[in-house]
């Protein structure tokens, strides 16, 4: 059993060293949380308990504490793919909600499986998932004095291996805070979040590079196809390359190969094997 987390790039992180700690620190516990959960549940069900910690945690940019875009809402987007079926579920730009990834999780059970806006806020209240502002004074005091460019690159995911060998991801984002409303990024498309029988990995960075290079689905179908994960995922990045694509993954394959990669440091990520290792 495999578990790895991130919590996205921390511009700030790099001269506050009291926000880089606690940022640490979280991640270790969560990554542990995780762990432990993992142990008796599958892939599936721990990425959505994860990166529920996570959207729950507010020095993170998903769920509590999201920033906030241009016309002053905040707007949730996560996605969830379970490497087992095939099957990818997702919200964007839904709002007024605590737990993106766990809408995610309920929508699997649905014929359409990827929710926009009002529709997905309305899904949300029909399947009992009550009112929720994710603004903190924090963001809000960010977005009144525009230090957005301070810290603006965040998401959270998870990439979960249980002990039947299937793979499972999930990622949730709040956006990259002053946005044009209705903007889309990765983490609710394959690009961000994917996952099959071979492969599973989550993306942080800016979403619209990330979608240029398709770069989940690209670096898991280089694994199916029979590269490793690190091969796989240095290859994609290199082609990011022509257009200094700015990005960070985190990933775990079926034979238990764990890795991960960032194009402009520092992403933060932690992982769970017996022992915990936090990066940033």
């Amino acid at each position: 059993m495999k578990l790895i987390i991130h919590g996205g790039f921390f511009s700030e992180s790099l001269t506050n060293l009291e926000v880089k700690k606690a940022k640490q620190d979280a991640l270790r516990s969560i990554v542990k949380q995780g762990y432990n959960y993992l142990q008796n549940h599958t892939a599936l069900q721990t990425v959505v308990y994860t990166v529920a910690l996570l959207e729950d945690c507010d020095l993170f940019n998903a769920g509590t504490g999201s920033q906030i875009q241009s016309d002053g809402k905040i707007r949730l987007s996560a996605s969830l793919m379970d490497g087992s079926t095939l099957k990818f579920s997702g919200v964007i730009n839904v709002e007024e909600v605590k737990n993106p990834i766990c809408i995610a999780e309920k929508l699997l059970n649905y014929e359409d499986r990827v929710l926009s806006g009002q529709g997905a806020r309305d899904f949300a209240r029909e399947n009992g998932f009550e009112y929720h502002n994710p603004e903190t004074p924090q963001r809000r005091a960010e977005y009144e004095e525009k230090l957005n460019k301070a810290i603006r690159l965040g998401t959270v995911g998870c990439v979960a291996l249980d002990g039947e060998g299937n793979l499972a991801t999930a990622t949730s984002t709040g956006g990259k805070g002053f946005e044009i409303p209705g903007r889309v990024s990765d983490s609710a498309t394959t690009a961000g979040n994917y996952a099959n029988a071979h492969a599973g990995i989550s993306c942080t960075g800016v979403g619209e590079d990330i979608v240029s290079a398709a770069l989940a689905s690209t670096i898991v179908t280089r694994v199916t196809d029979g590269m490793i994960l690190q091969q796989a995922t240095q290859k994609t990045f290199a082609e990011m390359k022509p257009f200094n694509g700015f990005a960070g993954i985190i990933g775990i394959a079926a034979n238990g190969e764990i890795f991960h990669a960032d194009s402009h440091p520092y992403m933060v990520w932690a992982l769970y094997d017996g022992d915990v290792e936090v990066f940033g």
